[in-house]
């Protein structure tokens, strides 16, 4: 049996590993320490330690903790990106990482599609005009409603791909800006590639997807903003930092068949007093699209899996390369 370490930010984020998925870890894990924040690590700690179980929070795994850590392996990521625990020095030491960022992804993926078909239904728009004239509004019959519209996903990585399959499953008309992307992946998924400009100019809905880069930083821009559709939607479950929020703003007051449901923000919360609150047609959400309270526990139940996959001598499914590809399931 390896030995393995509990260390997560554990005020923030104690459900990732609940008792179940504790008792499934712990199948294959002897554990003996208590959970840990990365603050009480000592080398004496890590100095027997074969697999690391960690989520968000988790130490980065540096020069210094891997020389107090000779026999570590594996770290088991119940979160998304590794960016922040990952180094080039557990790279050179072989230490294999595996994430539970396709469970992210498919949380985030249902909110979009929820969001996606309520847009097209207009469904916001109705509630906050009759919450500002306090009273029911008539139907203006003129939503555009599922079949046959048209939705643009920004970036067709993990998060978009398990959003396209699931808008796949209605009569919509799938397309994406993705220059990095296999056209193969699209194909399969039903997606058409577009450019950015096609994507703002002829969706009806226009998801956000892609990270937040240098050349991706506020990319949607007066100019894409003011090219959407009659009566689209912008949705955003991905970063805040990748709108002109006061591009949005701006265009939006000019716009008011536009509408936009921003459930990040650049930054989060906005500040008080911001426009995006008091703005008739945006929705701000509080950071609901990711996994909350018990359904991280998915991520939990993946880390065991892979676990039990390490230990048995087969692939794990979810493992994350040097070269930022995630192998997928």
């Amino acid at each position: 049996m390896l030995n393995g370490l509990y260390v997560m930010d554990l005020a923030r984020f104690p459900d990732v590993y609940g008792e179940q998925e504790r008792a499934a870890l712990e199948k294959h894990l002897r554990i003996d320490a208590p959970p840990l924040a990365p603050t009480e690590l000592t080398p004496e700690l890590l100095a027997d330690v074969d697999v690391l179980v960690t989520a968000w929070g988790g130490p980065q795994l540096t020069a210094s903790l891997l020389a107090s850590a000779p026999r570590l392996s594996l770290v088991l990521y119940g979160a998304g990106s590794v960016r922040s625990i990952v180094t080039p020095e557990s790279w050179a030491r072989g230490v294999r990482v595996t994430t539970a960022n396709s469970v992210i992804a498919a949380s985030v993926a249902e909110f979009t599609l929820g969001q996606v078909l309520y847009a097209l239904k207009h469904g916001w728009r109705y509630v906050l005009g009759a919450r500002a004239r306090g009273e029911s509004l008539p139907r203006a019959t003129d939503e555009p409603g599922a079949a046959g519209s048209v939705v643009g996903l920004m970036s067709l990585g993990a998060t978009a791909q398990a959003t396209a399959r699931l808008l796949a499953r209605h009569e919509l008309v799938l397309q994406a800006y993705d220059p990095y992307v296999d056209p193969a992946v699209a194909s399969a998924l039903g997606v058409r590639l577009v450019s950015l400009e096609g994507l703002f100019a002829t969706s009806d809905v226009v998801s956000l997807h892609a990270p937040v880069l240098d050349e991706t930083r506020k990319v949607v821009s007066t100019e894409l903003l003011s090219s959407m559709k009659r009566d689209a939607t912008l949705i955003n479950t991905a970063r805040g930092a990748l709108i002109d929020e006061d591009a949005l703003v701006t265009v939006l007051q000019e716009r008011v068949d536009l509408f936009a449901v921003l459930d990040v923000t650049d930054p989060e919360p906005p500040l008080p007093g911001s426009p995006l609150f008091s703005a008739a047609n945006i929705v701000v959400t509080p950071h609901l699209a990711g996994t909350l309270n018990t359904e991280r526990r998915r991520q939990g139940q993946l880390m065991a899996a892979e676990v039990a996959r390490y230990v048995a001598g087969e692939p794990l499914q979810h493992e994350v390369f040097e070269s930022g590809q995630a192998k997928s399931a």
